[in-house]
Parts: C-alpha cells; sequence; structure tokens
C-alpha cells in the first residue's frame, strides 16, 4: 500500500498543474503584434555589394611564380 500513495500524490500535482494558468511571458521592447509600432525602413543592398573582382589576367611568367612558391633555401648549409 505504501508504494502506492506516492505515485497517486504525484498523478495529482501532475493534474493539478495542467489547471495552472502560464506565467506571462516577458517581452522586450514593444510588442511585436502592435500595429502601431515603429518599424525600421527597408534599404536596398546590392546582391554583390563587397564582392571582389575575378576578370581573367594575363599570366604572370612561370619562373617568377615558381619562385614565389618554393621553400627558402637554408642557410649555412
Amino acid at each position: 500500500m505504501k508504494p502506492l500513495v506516492p505515485a497517486v500524490a504525484a498523478s495529482f500535482a501532475a493534474l493539478l498543474s495542467a489547471c495552472s494558468a502560464l506565467p506571462p511571458s516577458p517581452i522586450a521592447g514593444r510588442n511585436p503584434a502592435d500595429p502601431s509600432a515603429a518599424a525600421p525602413s527597408a534599404r536596398y543592398v546590392p546582391v554583390t555589394a563587397g564582392m571582389a573582382d575575378y576578370r581573367p589576367v594575363e599570366p604572370k611568367p612561370w619562373l617568377e611564380q615558381n619562385k614565389a612558391v618554393t621553400s627558402k633555401p637554408m642557410e649555412g648549409m
């Protein structure tokens, strides 16, 4: 009989909590459902704003390109 008491008490508490009202939700700032609330105006930003230019250029001499990516010779050898 004793194990039944906690189960009944827990069930009763769950039923009572379902009958209670939810606490009011906090709203930071103005209510978004208010039709008189001010809204910032939309501004136009082009899709290509800040894009780098990748137009074709003439190739550089291959010898300079190879020297730029090779490792530096060790000193003292």
